[in-house]
């Protein structure tokens, strides 16, 4: 009982954090799903992308339905990412546990910085131009982090909308989540073999407390600003990026 209430208690934030930010949910889901139910580095990052891939695709509906998601930008970002993603989901497995944890804490330790040194939540334009080359390169980065370390990506994908191709942030985290979610399909079709040993009794009620969280984090959204919720974030994101990495130096 208590494995489940965990999980059900992580997979709400990890929705909230999904759902508010268009990103940042497999980040907080891979800590989780090792230090508080027990997982492996290379299963977490295949149940969280499962974990994400499901929520994203949840409020994906939302943001389309709001008008949110530019459908032309998403599907360059997504198209450049998949080789990317799936191609590191591929040695994902081969390598050893310790380097994931370093490498996920040091990834997750940036983003947060980045978010924090960050002076507001975008103000872009809205036109959904597009610039076909740094897109195709932003994304196909974005897809090989999602592939490697089993994030879907978002927390990069938000700010790489509103500077590359000037996005105001509410079509940044609409359209981030349609790439979050084609990369994490991409990366997840490679890892056969860590999918086959994933704890569903742990990862579908975590996904399925994911799922409602994302529905609040949308509604928080449009309550608190974009500001206040990235700094919230990026601070727990920092204090989770330093534990993982001691653990993983150790």
């Amino acid at each position: 009982m208590s494995t489940l209430l965990l999980a059900l208690a992580a997979g709400g934030v990890v929705g909230l954090a999904l759902g508010a930010l268009g990103g940042g949910g497999s980040v907080l889901a891979v800590p989780a799903l090792i230090y508080l139910l027990g997982f492996t580095p290379a299963a977490a990052t295949t149940a969280a992308l499962i974990i994400v891939t499901a929520t994203s695709l949840t409020a994906l509906y939302t943001h389309a339905r709001a008008g949110h998601v530019r459908w032309r930008a998403g599907a360059l970002f997504a198209a450049a990412g998949l080789l990317p993603a799936a191609a590191a989901g591929a040695v994902t497995g081969r390598l050893p546990q310790p380097v994931l944890t370093a490498a996920f804490a040091v990834v997750a330790a940036l983003a947060a910085v980045s978010m924090l040194r960050s002076g507001g939540a975008g103000t872009g334009t809205a036109d959904g131009r597009v610039r076909p080359v740094r897109a195709a390169g932003t994304g196909a980065g974005l897809g090989a982090l999602t592939g490697l370390l089993g994030v879907g990506g978002g927390f990069l994908a938000v700010p790489a909308l509103v500077t590359v191709l000037a996005f105001e942030m509410q079509a940044a985290v609409g359209t981030s989540l349609l790439v979050i979610s084609a990369n994490s399909l991409a990366s997840l079709a490679t890892r056969g073999a860590t999918t086959a040993g994933i704890d569903w009794a742990v990862v579908a009620p975590f996904a399925g407390a994911a799922i409602l969280g994302a529905w609040d984090g949308r509604r928080l959204a449009a309550k608190v600003t974009g500001t206040v919720l990235r700094r919230t974030f990026a601070v727990a994101l920092l204090a989770v990026a330093t534990l993982m990495l001691i653990d993983a130096l150790r």
